[in-house]
């Protein structure tokens, strides 16, 4: 099971367990949850809050419910454990994950994404001419992120809290460039003040939006190379754990992001793509006099998909993601 299986495994096992019982008549079954990657310290590997969201309808404390769902999930043959924590969270561990499943998320993700970019559905959210730059440019990328989840314009809140620019900041498109003001504006959470520095047009690895693009243009610089070199990329095992898991939470990211209205999320989620990237590159392409292998081409393939995630990312918040750097 990919991460991105499990919101639709807990509403499945939200569903049956109502039908067959164990839970109250009353509860309405969400239509989607949000499930997101541990926090540092936490156990294991994703957790979700389902058990609060139904627990009132049900009529019983939340851990109760997490109970009940835990007994089930734990029963799916994708799920390695499920545990209860606090006052009623459900946390889990997969399987270690296969990369051709991943690299199939990424490119039925990058359909999605295309088709929020692509089009201009989302250009005719009605922007109040008043709102300052900072609020703008937040609410807008909000927009694309619930767009990608199958929301509209109806779904962002107008009270959407955004704290503005500071007023010695009211240059910084101009100063720093539309691409670095916007990453500066949405890497921190709305409510809160950005800071602008010259860090933003640093052109090396003190940079995380450097990071960002860097590590995209090499993913395509990588194809190029092997093209040169006679092959292409082609799906297969191989073991790179920590971007594997990188990109399987993509979907995951986004979800929680929509969610939460909080395009810092996204952010975070692609600088660790990135640096997981930068690290694994060296793996890519043959060395010295080596010969072209099928392990070459798998990881190929998990490079070309971890610069399509970098660059739907991006694009969601805005932000251009050149092929060459």
């Amino acid at each position: 099971m990919n991460p991105a299986d499990l919101p639709r495994t807990v509403v499945r096992a939200v569903r049956c367990a109502v039908e067959d019982g164990e839970l109250g008549a009353d509860v309405v079954v969400p239509g989607r949850v949000v499930v997101e990657r541990t926090r540092p310290g936490g156990v294991g590997q994703y957790a979700t809050p389902v058990a609060f969201q139904v627990a009132k309808a049900a009529g019983c404390a939340p851990g109760e419910v997490a109970g009940v769902l835990a007994r089930r999930l734990g029963e799916e043959p994708g799920i390695e454990s499920v545990e209860v924590t606090g006052p009623g969270f459900l946390n889990f561990v997969l399987p270690a994950l296969s990369a051709p499943l991943v690299i199939w998320e990424v490119i039925v993700l990058d359909v999605i994404i295309r088709d929020v970019r692509g089009g201009a559905a989302f250009l005719s959210f009605d922007m109040d001419p008043a709102l300052g730059l900072r609020e703008r440019v937040v609410r807008e990328t909000v927009l694309r992120l619930v767009r990608s989840q199958g929301g509209s314009e109806q779904d962002v809140p107008e009270g959407l809290s955004v704290a503005p620019l500071a007023k010695r900041d009211s240059d910084v498109v101009a100063r720093y460039g539309v691409d670095a003001a916007r990453w500066a504006m949405l890497s921190v959470p709305a409510r809160e003040t950005p800071a602008f520095s010259d860090a933003l047009l640093v052109q090396g690895e003190g940079s995380e939006l450097f990071r960002v693009r860097y590590a995209h243009a090499r993913s395509r610089a990588l194809l190029r190379n092997a093209a040169d070199l006679g092959f292409g990329p082609d799906a297969g095992e191989v073991d790179a754990p920590a971007l594997l898991r990188a990109l399987a939470d993509q979907s995951l990211v986004l979800e929680a992001a929509a969610h939460h209205r909080a395009p810092e999320r996204l952010t975070r989620h692609l600088v660790e793509v990135a640096d997981a990237l930068l690290e694994f590159q060296y793996r890519v392409l043959p060395q010295g006099d080596e010969k072209p292998l099928a392990a070459h081409r798998a990881r190929l393939a998990l490079a070309e998909a971890a610069g399509t995630v970098l660059a739907g990312g991006l694009a969601l918040l805005g932000i251009d993601a050149p092929t060459r750097l």
